[in-house]
């Protein structure tokens, strides 16, 4: 079924909510409606209770307000249920429509903004702002109605009935308020100061659960034992001090707001009344029925502006991310005839203003190898991120085939490069529909075949339901290599013509990173590889090496070429075999204890 769009630009909870206003506001009106004959059932008490006070009481006038009182009650319940039905109903259709849109446009939206604006992010939009709004819509919406229609209804009546027992009974509430607001008068500085503390304690409990291996070996964990308790104790502080500077002025503003103060002021005013002869018992026990309803209906009200402002504030940031711009696509669609990749003076930067890429021009022939290499920050992952496509270049163009990458549908990109990353990500789902991500409709033996290549098929049959095997965050656990393996797997199996790799072997143990060389090389046979290289000693047969410093390209050839110029890659060759080195004088040591302790 085709969900609603947002046609306006959402810039709140009121634009968020507007594809089920109908349904809010028949929820409101339903709660209202409920609000208004519960009062009424009420209004039926006191011609009860004057018939029976009469000389002579009618029992048919008094059996028929019981009638009447019965059916609105009756009425005001069912109201009730169906106002939080339908509210309920279009909290759901809310948040189907809500996740659906964010989803998709989430896949139209440049993957670089993805990446930057990181999983936890998107996670928390999706699931935890679209939950909040969920519960507002279903359990908040309906108290809307009656939190407004009580206090004003309920006024109504007292003025109508003796507008000095009214106005008496509104007294007690400017007091209230007042009151409520010395209690809110420091509330964000003090909102502020505890929040900050009860980051720093969160922080330390997870420092502390997350480093139990490292602290336990270093010390007997007294050190961060003791960071945990000077973060509680001045928790604890904040907590102290927030409470003893509301404690007298909220507790009091509550309690004006609750029903028994209320009713405690009507009696005693209104049996005053009764013996000056000025009001009648009837017309006191309106009072004594409907003041507390009016006191206590104010309370929904605060709870409600806490909910209106959290869900609020969830909506804009949903709001953001859908309008957030979609990746251009191009109105006629282009196809490259080859594989080979040029860079034409491209100029990329960040959207905080961070410049990370300046006149880029490169040359990439079809099936060649060419190394991206460069300190840390010169700009390498972004250029490789920018072949697919993750962001529009600001500058320049980049051309596959002699076709600019803007000219080509994502989905024909997508067909022609391959990214291989290297944090590596695996669905909650088996291994062989891992592997077949990119390719839904492959058989298995083309999985088995794949996962042959990529070095994965025996560690894949020796897991408990080998390519029947979950795998992902909550399935079976599988080591870095191994995850790795599953990766380019998938690469093979889709088998595009350009592969772009960002350094597999950047974490892997020596027994892993032999076995991903070996999937590297059946994956790119035959294609044209870009390699984001961190270990120089894999990427030395490359075809060329570009080399980049400060988003600027400062050099370009091959390895001996390079090293023969003495410039920037020269001392990033020798940094590197320093580490080489004395990570090869650490493992000698290390086998040279294990032997004498051995003998």
């Amino acid at each position: 079924m085709t969900q609603p769009t947002f046609t306006q630009p959402l810039t709140g909870a009121r634009s968020i909510l507007a594809p089920v206003k109908g349904r809010i506001g028949g929820a409101i009106a339903l709660a209202s409606f409920s609000a208004i004959t519960g009062i009424g059932s009420l209004l039926a008490v006191p011609p009860i209770a004057a018939e029976l006070l009469s000389e002579s009481p009618e029992p048919a006038v008094i059996w028929r307000w019981l009638v009447i009182a019965v059916v609105m009650v009756a009425i005001a319940f069912s109201t009730r249920s169906l106002a939080f039905t339908v509210s309920h109903l279009a909290a759901f259709k809310l948040e189907v429509i809500l996740r659906t849109a964010l989803t998709e446009h989430l896949a139209q939206v440049p993957l670089g903004y993805v990446i930057t604006t990181g999983s936890g992010a998107i996670k928390k939009l999706v699931q935890d702002d679209v939950k909040s709004l969920h519960a507002f819509v279903a359990d908040s919406t309906p108290l809307i109605g009656q939190a407004y229609t009580t206090p004003v209804l309920s006024l109504v009546i007292m003025i109508l009935a003796d507008w000095r027992l009214g106005l008496i009974t509104l007294a007690v509430l400017p007091i209230g308020m007042i009151f409520i607001q010395l209690a809110l008068r420091d509330y964000g500085e003090q909102r502020k100061a505890y929040d900050q503390a009860n980051e720093q304690i969160n922080g330390v409990i997870i420092e502390f659960v997350q480093g139990m291996q490292v602290v336990r070996t270093f010390d007997d964990g007294s050190s961060s034992f003791a960071r945990f308790q000077r973060s509680l104790d001045s928790f604890t502080q904040t907590l102290r001090e927030w409470n003893a500077k509301t404690q007298l002025s909220g507790r009091l503003g509550t309690l004006l707001f609750e029903p028994l103060p209320t009713l405690l002021v009507v009696s005693a005013a209104g049996a005053w009344l009764m013996m000056q002869g000025s009001l009648s018992f009837p017309r006191l026990l309106v009072f004594l029925l409907i003041a507390p309803r009016l006191c206590g209906a104010f309370k929904p009200i605060f709870t409600l502006a806490h909910f209106i402002n959290q869900s609020n504030a969830g909506a804009l940031r949903i709001g953001a991310v859908l309008a957030e711009p979609v990746l251009p696509q191009p109105q006629h669609p282009q196809q490259p005839k080859t594989a080979e990749i040029t860079l034409q003076t491209v100029t990329f930067t960040y959207g905080d203003g961070r410049p990370a890429l300046q006149d880029i021009s490169l040359h990439m022939p079809a099936g060649s190898v060419t190394a991206l290499v460069g300190p840390s920050g010169a700009g390498k992952t972004t250029l490789a991120r920018l072949i697919p496509r993750f962001w529009d270049v600001d500058g320049g163009a980049i051309e596959i085939g002699g076709v600019d990458v803007r000219q080509m549908t994502s989905a024909t990109l997508m067909s022609w490069v391959s990214f291989v990353f290297q944090d590596t990500f695996l669905l909650y789902d088996t291994i062989g529909n891992n592997i077949k991500l990119g390719r839904p409709n492959a058989t298995d033996a083309e999985v088995e075949a794949a996962a042959r290549a990529a070095q994965a098929h025996d560690f894949i049959l020796a897991l408990p339901n080998g390519y029947d095997t979950i795998a992902g965050e909550r399935g079976t656990r599988l080591s870095g290599g191994q995850r790795q393996r599953i990766t380019i797997a998938r690469a093979i199996l889709q088998d595009n013509p350009i592969v772009v790799l960002d350094e597999a072997t950047a974490f892997a143990d020596p027994e892993n990173e032999a076995l991903i060389q070996d999937a590297i090389a059946s994956l790119t046979q035959g294609k044209t590889l870009i390699v984001v290289a961190h270990r120089l000693s894999t990427i030395m047969h490359a075809d060329q090496m570009a080399v980049l410093d400060q988003g600027k390209l400062v050099e370009l050839g091959k390895h001996d070429q390079l090293l023969q110029s003495n410039g920037v890659y020269t001392r990033l060759w020798s940094r590197h075999q320093q580490a080489q080195n004395w990570e090869l004088s650490v493992r000698s040591r290390s086998v040279l204890a294990a032997r004498t302790n051995s003998i």
